[in-house]
């Protein structure tokens, strides 16, 4: 099995929202870029929700994100993985990103979004014992922008996405 490893995190301005990964998948660790492969619905759903273009380049869609008050990032920065599939995740040989560190750095965060039920059950796991015991940071599970996650359509997805404006 690979080892891989996450990206740095996007760090928009004065964030209360953090979004976290679990893992980035195959497309998106060659390409080096959040959520490249096309049919997740990442992208498309930071348009709706916060008006971006994502009709241009990858480093113009960061920039764009650095203006708003999001941060991207995963909750594993390393795993041994085959494929894509968090499912395929050897549970034994995973290691958390710093999210504790990240929340420490950022007095006006509000909430922890998680894409999908595998960020959650590894932040769980391994980091929220690490978060301040006075956070008042929100924990909430979104439903995963992953093509994997076929069982429920863009606009159910989208509208479970919505509420992190209640953020703002």
């Amino acid at each position: 099995m690979a080892l891989v490893h996450s990206f740095e995190p996007i760090v928009g301005r004065d964030p209360r929202i953090v979004i976290l990964g679990s893992m980035p998948g195959v497309v998106s660790l060659q390409a080096v870029q959040y959520y490249a492969n096309p049919r997740n619905a990442f992208w498309a759903i930071i348009a709706e929700l916060f008006g971006i273009d994502i009709e241009c380049s990858y480093d113009f869609r960061v920039r764009q994100v650095s203006q708003l008050p999001l941060i991207l990032w995963d909750t594993l920065k390393a795993c041994h993985r085959q494929g894509s599939l968090d499912s395929k995740i050897l549970k034994q040989q995973i290691e958390a990103n710093n999210i504790a560190g990240l929340v420490e750095q950022h007095a006006g965060l509000r909430v922890i979004a998680f894409n999908g039920a595998a960020s959650e059950k590894y932040f769980y796991q391994l980091e929220k014992h690490r978060l301040p015991v006075n956070h008042r940071l929100e924990l909430i599970k979104l439903p995963s922008t992953s093509p994997a996650n076929a069982a429920m359509n863009f606009q159910h997805k989208l509208a479970a996405w919505r509420q992190l404006l209640k953020y703002l």
